[in-house]
């Protein structure tokens, strides 16, 4: 007996005009990899791997043959729980969204192939409280969002800042601040780097007049003045993208101590999957750090996955994982978001007939 892999590539297009902090988006690749036992093809797992173009260390040319050297290092293992005690001589480093998907297909091959890949409440129809994502765009266009998500039930918001005027920006958050107080409505930043080492506290003390709850990745990833950011900033520092290629917990440590940052953003696609994830967690807790889990534009396939591994946790923080509904030709589950929180609606199936398999 051994274990059989194999992959497919789908093109998801968004349902909107998608822009991010590294310019515009039309669609997005993933990649879903399949897993079964040769004497039972019938039950299988499945698992997403989607790179971010500009910013997984995996979105690399060569990403599929990668793939597909490691799905025939799959076919070498006589079981799932012989691969999984391996499954570091199978992904090279540097590969975090293959890591994640692998390990996805796994864990839905050992819990009986049914898009259940962790065992809790939230494959029973227990809420996850998310944030509500507000994407880059014009003024009126992020102003419209933001009354929506307001108007749905959200009481976390999220907003992308640096690609408009800064004072425009400012704008719309004493926007939403004449309506709202911080107990009505908590806001969350995301820089994306956008701001300059030179002008990031002044940004800081300025935006910190609108009660934010926490500013994600103010300056660029490995600036030595991230340090004193995080010691000055009268907003909570939350480190996203400096996390992306830290490996180890040695290296983990030295990070989360040296830079003492308020909370972690975590993204299985792009922090070394449920294990790395799970690292930066148990040292987070250990370091009084706080912490959330974020999607990274997966499809419904690897958001399932993502809600399913933060659901494992007690959970003191709105979560990351509002993005399901982008794309015109999403793959159609029982995921919901609705006031303010993704669950799964027991009344609505899976359609994974619908990659071919």
């Amino acid at each position: 007996m051994s274990l059989k892999a194999l992959f497919v590539k789908r093109l998801f297009h968004f349902n909107f005009d998608a822009r991010t902090s590294r310019g515009p988006m039309k669609d997005k690749t993933s990649w879903f990899v399949k897993i079964w036992e040769e004497t039972n093809p019938q039950l299988f797992g499945i698992g997403e791997c989607g790179p971010l173009p500009g910013l997984s260390p995996d979105a690399r040319p060569d990403f599929e043959d990668v793939l597909s050297d490691c799905l025939k290092k799959v076919d070498t293992f006589a079981s799932a729980d012989a691969l999984a005690q391996e499954l570091n001589t199978v992904i090279p480093n540097g590969f975090p969204s293959l890591t994640f998907g692998i390990e996805t297909a796994l864990a839905d091959l050992a819990n009986g192939g049914q898009m259940r890949i962790f065992e809790n409440n939230f494959s029973k129809g227990m809420p996850i409280p998310i944030n509500g994502l507000v994407w880059m765009g014009d003024f009126d266009f992020m102003l419209n969002q933001i009354g929506q998500k307001i108007a749905d039930g959200f009481s976390c918001i999220k907003l992308k800042v640096g690609s408009l005027d800064f004072d425009k920006e400012c704008n719309l958050l004493a926007h939403i601040r004449n309506q709202f107080s911080k107990a009505d409505i908590t806001i969350r930043l995301d820089a994306n780097g956008a701001f300059s080492p030179s002008d990031a506290l002044l940004r800081l003390d300025r935006l910190a007049e609108f009660d934010i709850h926490s500013i994600e990745q103010p300056v660029n990833a490995g600036l030595p003045e991230m340090k004193d950011i995080c010691s000055r900033s009268p907003i909570p520092i939350a480190l996203d993208e400096e996390l992306i290629g830290v490996e180890g917990l040695h290296d983990k440590t030295k990070m989360i101590e040296g830079l003492q940052p308020g909370f972690l953003v975590l993204k299985p696609t792009l922090h070394g999957g449920f294990s790395g994830c799970a690292e930066w967690i148990q040292l987070a807790e250990r370091s009084g750090t706080g912490w959330w889990v974020t999607s990274a534009l997966e499809s419904n396939i690897g958001l399932n996955s993502i809600c399913q591994f933060t659901a494992n946790y007690n959970l003191k923080l709105a979560q990351g994982l509002g993005t399901g509904m982008i794309y015109e030709n999403n793959i159609a589950s029982p995921l919901t978001v609705s006031h303010g929180t993704i669950f799964k609606d027991q009344q609505r199936q899976w359609d994974i007939g619908s990659l071919g398999w």
